[in-house]
């Protein structure tokens, strides 16, 4: 039986990013790898077998599905889906935010302390990038409320800013330590991460109580809330593993998922299905966990820090400069 591809996963990567090409009897009895080519490009393998080659996919190839083809292998072609670049110029430290008309605000976060000429960027269908806001100092995390008005927590200040229409900011709640994650529950409170080991529960008149207590992170916290009205939290820490953490709206912390070297962003999808970026070196892109427990490679890529879903379904995973959108 002659060599062949079989599956190329995962199916949707940014340059940069390791996929797998899985088939039989790679020809590995040259002097040479088998030559792999993604569109009119070389990527370079990394790893070799029989039945499976990994390489990079290579930077400069156009956005949509690239042909995936090793030398010397005939059969029916593979294909991956390559993410366009949407945004650039930015400096993220978690996920970015859409709105209910569609629009991405991605941050210019900055280092400690440092002013910015603008905070937040918009980002619109058509893949504009608008000043929206300044001001904020250290900008970090993002939610919009149930009543589409943007929130966004400065690290530097521990403050949790409102952000009208127009880009003007107000002070929401304030002394929240390291305030990074943001998520609404479905009663309108605001969850709050601090890096510093705490969970705080926001209500409407911008007074914080206690929710959870977890492990400090080395990083930042990142919240996501559940449809069913869990909380999803993940943090990195010094340890070779850590979790992504469920807590329930009484405040009970359990470990849902151990596995991640260093778990970042996290989001939902339409169908309720957790995404979880896992930044660690070799590692690194976006998974999906399944009901079972079990991740899979969604998308590949490396340096991720965010990820965000639209209400259609289009998909937006961030670097810490550059924000990529992949259409449902």
């Amino acid at each position: 039986m002659p060599a062949r591809v079989t599956a190329v996963l995962p199916t949707r990567a940014i340059e940069g990013g390791r996929i797998a090409i899985e088939g039989d009897r790679f020809p590995l009895d040259q002097p040479q790898l088998p030559g792999v080519r993604i569109g009119h490009l070389p990527a370079r393998v990394v790893f070799a077998s029989a039945s499976r080659l990994d390489v990079i996919v290579p930077a400069g190839l156009p956005a949509g599905p690239a042909p995936v083809r090793v030398d010397a292998v005939a059969g029916a072609t593979a294909f991956v889906d390559i993410a366009a670049p949407f945004a650039s110029g930015l400096h993220q430290v978690d996920s970015p935010v859409f709105d209910r008309d569609g629009n991405l605000y991605v941050t210019f976060s900055g280092t400690r302390g440092q002013q910015v000429p603008v905070s937040i960027f918009r980002v619109t269908p058509a893949g504009t990038r608008e000043t929206f806001s300044s001001g904020i100092v250290n900008p970090t995390s993002m939610a919009v409320s149930p009543d589409g008005v943007l929130y966004v927590s400065s690290r530097f200040e521990g403050t949790v800013y409102r952000v009208t229409a127009d880009g003007s900011t107000e002070p929401f709640a304030t002394d929240l330590g390291v305030a990074c994650g943001l998520a609404f529950a479905a009663d309108g409170a605001l969850l709050v991460g601090d890096r510093s080991g705490t969970i705080f529960r926001v209500g409407r008149d911008g007074k914080s109580t206690t929710l959870a207590t977890l492990p400090s992170s080395v990083a930042a916290f990142h919240l996501a809330m559940a449809p069913d009205g869990f909380l999803y939290v993940t943090g990195p820490t010094l340890g070779s593993y850590d979790a992504v953490y469920r807590i329930s709206p009484t405040g009970d912390v359990d470990p849902f998922y151990v596995g991640f070297g260093r778990p970042q962003g996290l989001a939902f999808d339409a169908s309720g299905t957790l995404h979880v970026v896992e930044a660690l070196a070799g590692s690194s892109g976006l998974y999906r966990l399944t009901p079972d427990g079990k991740r899979e490679l969604a998308v590949a890529g490396p340096g991720l820090i965010g990820v965000a879903f639209d209400r259609r379904g289009t998909l937006v995973v961030c670097s810490n400069d550059t924000a990529y959108r992949l259409p449902r």
